[in-house]
C-alpha cells in the first residue's frame, strides 16, 4: 500500500491511499470513520486501523491535487554517510571528506548525522539555490526507512518489526560547508535540503532486499544501485541508533547514497539553477525536483 499527504485546491491537507498505476487516491478519512489526523498519527495508529484501509471504487484523480511531503517527523532525520563501498571510495578521493581517519575509506561503524525537519520539501517543489551560502550544491539519492513501532535497544533480528514503510530522499548537500565545518550538519541542513516522497510504501507490501535506487540529473543517469549493497544494512542501522536513543513512530532513517554524486566526477558536477534531479526506487515511484533560480 502507498500512502500520501495530499493538498486539494481549497488548501485542505489530508492523508490518502494512492494507486500510482491508475493515478488515483482515496482519503483515509473516507475509509476510517472519524480519522482526521496527519501521517504521523496514521503511523502511530497503524496496527489498529490498517485493516480498514480498503479502497472502494475508482477513487479521485491525483492530477487534480498536489502531492505534499508524505511525512514531516517531529524531530531531526537520522542520516547515514558513506554507506555504499563505491561512494565511500569516491568521497575519500574527492578531497571533501574531513571526517575520516587517516587511510580510512569505508567506515568501521555507521556514520550517523542528522538533518533538521525544516529541510523537508515535496516532490516537484523547488530546491533553494542558496547562492549566497554555497557554490557547491550536490545531490544524493537515498532510500529512507520510516519507523512504525518505536523502542530502545532494538535487536537486528527484530528490526524489521519496527519498520512502517519506505520512501525516497534527496540528501542535498552544500559540499563546501560540509568540508569547511567538518561536522556535516550545516552542509546538510540548509532550508529545503531534503526533498522527500512522493509517498510511503508500507513495509508489508515492499521487497526491500531487491529494491533498486537510481538518480538522473537533467536526464543523465548518475547513480544506480541495489539497496542490499549497503555496507550497514537496515537492521544494523536500527540496532545501532536505538541502542541508546529511543526510536519513535514517525522517525525517518536515511540509509546513504551510492556512487555517482557530483563530487565524484572530475571536475565535480555541482548543481546549478534549473537543473532537475529525478530519483526512482522500484516499488515506490519517483521524486523529482528542480533547483530554483
Amino acid at each position: 500500500m502507498k500512502l500520501a499527504t495530499i493538498q486539494n485546491p481549497a488548501g485542505q491537507t489530508f492523508v490518502a491511499v494512492v494507486n500510482a498505476e491508475t493515478e488515483s487516491y482515496w482519503p483515509v478519512s473516507e475509509l476510517i470513520s472519524g480519522f482526521e489526523g496527519d501521517m504521523n498519527q496514521l503511523v502511530s495508529q497503524w496496527d489498529k486501523v490498517k485493516g480498514d484501509l480498503v479502497p472502494q471504487g475508482e477513487g479521485y484523480p491525483l492530477e487534480a491535487v498536489a502531492v505534499k511531503a508524505p511525512l514531516v517527523p517531529k524531530r531531526n532525520l537520522f542520516c547515514v554517510g558513506k554507506n555504499y563501498h563505491e561512494h565511500a571510495a569516491e568521497f575519500s578521493k574527492s578531497g571533501f571528506d574531513h571526517s575520516a581517519k587517516d587511510g580510512e575509506i569505508a567506515p568501521e561503524f555507521p556514520v550517523v548525522f542528522t538533518k533538521a525537519p525544516e529541510t523537508i520539501i515535496a516532490t516537484h517543489e523547488p530546491i533553494p539555490r542558496h547562492a549566497k551560502v554555497t557554490d557547491q550544491l550536490d545531490y544524493e539519492a537515498e532510500f529512507a526507512v520510516v519507523i512504525g513501532k518505536g523502542g530502545r535497544g532494538i535487536s537486528k533480528a527484530d528490526a524489521y518489526n519496527h519498520v512502517f514503510g519506505y520512501t525516497i530522499v534527496n540528501d542535498m548537500t552544500a559540499r563546501d560547508l560540509q568540508k569547511n565545518h567538518r561536522q556535516w550538519f550545516l552542509g546538510k541542513s540548509l532550508d529545503g535540503f531534503c526533498p522527500i516522497g512522493p509517498w510511503i510504501a508500507t513495509a508489508d507490501d515492499f521487497d526491500v532486499e531487491n529494491a533498486t535506487l537510481q538518480c538522473w540529473v537533467n536526464g543523465e543517469l548518475r547513480q544506480s544501485a541495489v539497496v542490499n549493497q549497503l555496507i550497514f544494512d537496515i537492521p544494523t542501522l536500527i540496532e545501532t541508533i536505538s541502542a541508546g536513543i529511543e526510536l519513535k513512530a514517525g522517525d525517518i532513517i536515511v540509509t546513504g547514497t551510492p556512487v555517482g554524486v557530483g563530487i565524484g566526477f572530475t571536475p565535480p558536477k555541482f548543481l546549478q539553477s534549473g537543473d532537475v534531479v529525478r530519483i526512482e526506487v522500484s516499488g515506490i515511484g519517483a521524486l523529482e525536483n528542480e533547483v530554483a533560480e
